[in-house]
C-alpha cells in the first residue's frame, strides 16, 4: 500500500520522470522509431553492465507476464535463492517495480540508487524515463549480489529496453492484439515484436498461441537455433481441482501445481512458469520440483482476480484489453455463474474500450463509469455513451470512493461487484477500499 514518501524519495521520483515517459502518453503520438536499444546498451556500459552480472529469466506477452514473472520468483525463492522481480507498471507505489525476494527497493535506496546514475545519464542523450528505470532495477540487482533475477518486458519485446539480457530461458505468455499504434495490427506481427526476446540457442516457452502468432514465433525461433516449445502443443496441462481459494494443475503427467491465482489464465500462467523453471534447469539451474510446487503455492499478486470481500463479493482485476476482458468473464462464469455484477470501470481513452464492451457488459446489471488521476484515464461521460447500447443501470459517478457506496447498494443481497479496466484503476481503487474498511 502506499507509504509516505519522503522528500529525497519523491525527488528522485520526480527526477527520472522528468525524462519522456511513453506510460504517460497517448499512443498514437509514439513513433516505433523511438524505440532501440543502442541508448540502453550505451548507458549499461557507463554503470559497468550490472544485468551481467547474475542469471536471468526473460518475460514477455500481451498479458500474465507479471503473473509468470511472480511465479517463477517465488519458485526461486523457495529454492534458497536471492531473486531480483522486476515489473511494471505497479499497483500503488513505484517502488513495487523493483523487488528482492518480493520486497520492494526502500525509499532510501531508490534515492540513493537514482543519484548514482545521474552522471550516466547525462552522458546518453534522449533516454527515457523507462530506460532509467530499468537500469536502476538492473544495478539495484547487481549491488545486492541476487543470484538470479526474473525480468518482465515492459512493451513489446524486440526493442524493449530489458531486451539486453542473455536469459537462461525466455517465455512469451498468450499473445492478443494490444499497442497496436506501435507493435503492428496483426497477431503475426506482435508476436514478431514480441519474439525479438528470444535469443541464439536459448530456450522459450511459450503459452498457447494462435496459429499465426505460433507460426511467427516457431519462424523465429528456428532462425534462432532456440528450442521451442508451447503449451497444449508440445507439453500438455490440466486443471485437476478449484474453488475460489485456489486451483490445482498437473503438467505434463509429472508434477501437481497449486496456486491461489485463479482463472482459466493463471492455470495456463502457473504452466508455463514450471515449463520455463524446467527448461532453466535443463541449463544447469538447481531448482527442485518440491521448491517450485511451494514457491507457487506461496505467491500473492493483487489486482489479479483478486476477491478481496465475500459479502457482497467484491473483486479487483487489472483487464485493459478485449482478451483480457473476455478471460476475465470466463473466470466470472466459472466461479460466480447467476450472481448479478455490477461494474466500476475506468480505462485509458487509447485502449480498445469498445472491445471490452463488447465481452463485458452482457453480464452486468450496473454500470458505474469512473476515472483514475492517470494522464490517459477516459472520460466517465465517454464511458457512459458507449455502454448505452448494451442497456445495464448506468449510475453516474463523482469519484472511486463514490463508485463503491453506488455498488455496494446495488449489490445488496447476492450481488457482486467488480473493478476492472485498467491497472491504474485498480491500484487507486484498492488504496480507496482498504482505507474505508480501516
Amino acid at each position: 500500500m502506499i507509504t509516505k514518501r519522503s522528500e529525497a524519495y519523491q525527488n528522485a521520483l520526480d527526477y527520472v520522470f522528468k525524462f519522456i515517459d511513453y506510460s504517460r502518453t497517448h499512443q498514437e503520438n509514439i513513433a516505433a522509431e523511438n524505440f532501440h536499444l543502442e541508448r540502453m546498451h550505451q548507458f549499461l556500459a557507463i554503470l559497468e553492465d550490472p544485468h551481467k552480472k547474475y542469471k536471468t529469466i526473460h518475460v514477455a506477452g500481451t498479458k500474465g507476464k507479471g503473473s509468470v514473472s511472480a511465479l517463477c520468483a517465488g519458485a526461486l525463492q523457495a529454492q534458497g535463492y536471492k531473486v531480483g522481480l522486476y515489473t511494471s507498471p505497479h499497483l500503488h507505489e513505484f517502488t513495487e517495480r523493483i523487488q528482492i525476494d518480493r520486497i520492494p527497493v526502500s525509499q532510501p535506496d531508490f534515492a540513493k540508487l537514482v543519484n548514482q546514475i545521474k552522471s550516466a545519464v547525462d552522458q546518453v542523450p534522449q533516454l527515457t524515463s523507462y530506460e532509467i528505470q530499468t537500469a536502476l532495477a538492473f544495478l539495484h540487482f547487481a549491488q545486492e549480489k541476487v543470484d538470479i533475477a526474473v525480468i518482465e518486458v515492459g512493451l513489446g519485446g524486440r526493442l524493449d529496453s530489458t531486451n539486453v539480457v542473455s536469459p537462461l530461458v525466455s517465455g512469451i505468455t498468450s499473445l492478443s492484439l494490444d499497442h497496436t499504434f506501435i507493435l503492428g495490427n496483426t497477431l503475426a506481427e506482435i508476436a514478431g515484436e514480441k519474439g525479438g526476446i528470444i535469443k541464439e540457442n536459448t530456450p522459450v516457452v511459450t503459452a498457447p498461441q494462435e496459429k499465426e502468432a505460433s507460426d511467427m514465433l516457431k519462424q523465429i525461433a528456428k532462425e534462432k537455433n532456440a528450442n521451442y516449445t508451447e503449451i497444449s502443443k508440445d507439453i500438455q496441462f490440466q486443471v485437476e481441482d478449484q474453488d475460489l481459494e485456489g486451483q490445482t494443475i498437473s503438467v505434463g503427467g509429472e508434477i501437481s501445481l497449486r496456486s491461489t491465482l485463479l482463472g482459466p489464465h493463471q492455470a495456463e500462467n502457473m504452466a508455463l512458469a514450471y515449463l520455463a523453471l524446467d527448461r532453466a534447469r535443463e541449463r544447469g539451474l538447481t531448482i527442485s520440483n518440491a521448491s517450485i510446487t511451494k514457491g507457487f503455492s506461496e505467491v500473492k499478486w493483487p489486482g489479479r482476480f483478486e476477491i478481496v470481500q465475500k459479502d457482497p463479493y467484491l473483486i479487483f482485476d487489472g483487464a485493459h484489453n478485449q482478451h483480457s476482458a473476455k478471460m476475465l468473464v470466463k473466470t466470472l462464469i466459472e466461479y460466480f455463474p447467476d450472481i448479478p455484477v455490477s461494474l466500476v470501470f475506468g480505462a485509458s481513452e487509447d485502449k480498445d474500450i469498445d472491445g471490452m464492451f463488447q465481452e463485458l457488459l452482457p453480464y452486468v446489471q450496473v454500470f458505474i463509469p469512473v476515472k483514475s488521476t492517470h494522464p490517459r484515464a477516459a472520460n466517465p461521460k465517454t464511458l457512459a455513451q458507449k455502454a448505452e447500447k448494451y442497456s445495464p443501470k448506468i449510475l453516474k459517478s463523482e469519484s472511486i470512493d463514490q463508485a463503491f457506496d453506488l455498488a455496494l447498494t446495488s449489490a445488496e443481497g447476492n450481488g457482486l461487484i467488480l473493478v476492472t479496466g485498467s491497472l491504474y484503476l485498480v491500484g487507486e481503487a484498492r488504496f480507496s477500499w482498504f482505507t474505508r474498511v480501516k
